[in-house]
């Protein structure tokens, strides 16, 4: 069974996130979206909020959950049995960043290979970064997000 883990942050879930996500779906039997708890990084939103909104997203589809977890990727990989990491790429500066931590995982665990998936041209702009920096400045950032998100997030106003 092909396992795959995409770990992130999803502060918050974007479409380029869904775009990454849908597009692996031939890859693997199984995909983790992985919540990566970072103590040095303030999150816009509750772990329990984009749990909850990646679940809702995923909710019939099988094949996708979503986990969050703390400390090392490959220590994640070896919990629910994934051999893939999934990583997105928008830029080519993403690409030298993604593969100096790719190369550190194989380091730490030979086993598990890391896929880069690059994301469709229209999606190369969104980023989870910017998106809370229009979210923060009173911006409608609903064309970045998922419906879901998006519906969530007009409910709280």
């Amino acid at each position: 069974m092909r396992i795959g883990l995409f770990p992130g942050t999803f502060d918050p879930i974007t479409i380029g996130h869904l775009d990454i996500i849908d597009r692996s779906q031939r890859l693997f039997d199984k995909l983790f979206i992985g919540i990566g708890r970072n103590a040095g990084k303030t999150s816009m939103f509750s772990e329990e909020q984009r749990l909850a909104w990646i679940k809702e997203i995923y909710k019939d589809n099988p094949k996708i959950d979503a986990i969050v977890y703390e400390g090392l990727t490959v220590e994640c990989c070896k919990e629910v049995g994934a051999t893939f990491i999934l990583r997105g790429i928008r830029y080519v500066n993403d690409f030298e960043y993604e593969k100096a931590i790719a190369d550190m995982n194989r380091s730490l665990n030979n086993t598990i290979e890391t896929i880069f998936l690059t994301c469709l041209p229209q999606y190369t702009s969104v980023a989870s970064t910017l998106v809370r920096d229009v979210l923060r400045n009173g911006g409608n950032a609903e064309q970045f997000l998922p419906e879901t998100v998006a519906r969530s997030l007009k409910n709280k106003k």
